[in-house]
């Protein structure tokens, strides 16, 4: 598993605390933004560069980090095949990926914890789209996904 991580100074901290436990269970990094906790990089740079690289296929999932990971997810979300999901628990970010499909978790540095950042790492990683949920939902989320990619299609014409 690939994964691209960035961050702004805001999430610096957490951001490092996940690339640690990611590193130690030996999944590859890509890491954008502060090499330090005093240099500061905007938002609005880190999150193309993480999307292009789930958009490339250089990475199989993003994490974003800023002050709430709104302002992250609003920009990776402007681009095409990204589903960026800001979320504020390790139940949020499993299902984002159960239900959504989501490929770039978003959180905040202000807001989460190194603890539970991690666990949402965990939680949003190990969960696959539509698994653990009834059969009747199944087919209404697959068609729900087609649907978003139409209108994306329609949106990038």
């Amino acid at each position: 598993m690939k994964i691209s991580i960035g961050s702004d100074k805001s999430g610096f901290a957490l951001r490092k605390a996940i690339e640690k436990h990611l590193t130690e269970k030996g999944i590859e990094l890509t890491v954008y933004g502060p090499q330090d906790s005093e240099t500061a990089v905007p938002f609005f740079e880190v999150a193309p560069l993480v999307a292009k690289d789930i958009q490339n296929n250089r990475a199989d999932f993003g994490i974003l980090i800023c002050g709430t990971g709104m302002g992250m997810a609003q920009v990776a979300g402007k681009f095409k095949g990204i589903r960026a999901a800001c979320c504020e628990s390790a139940y949020g970010a499993k299902m984002s990926r159960v239900i959504n499909d989501s490929n770039i978790l978003c959180m905040g540095g202000w807001l989460i914890a190194e603890t539970l950042g991690i666990a949402m790492t965990e939680e949003f990683l190990s969960a696959e789209f539509t698994v653990g949920v009834e059969e009747w939902r199944k087919a209404w989320l697959e068609n729900a996904k087609h649907e978003f990619g139409r209108l994306e299609e329609e949106i990038y014409k």
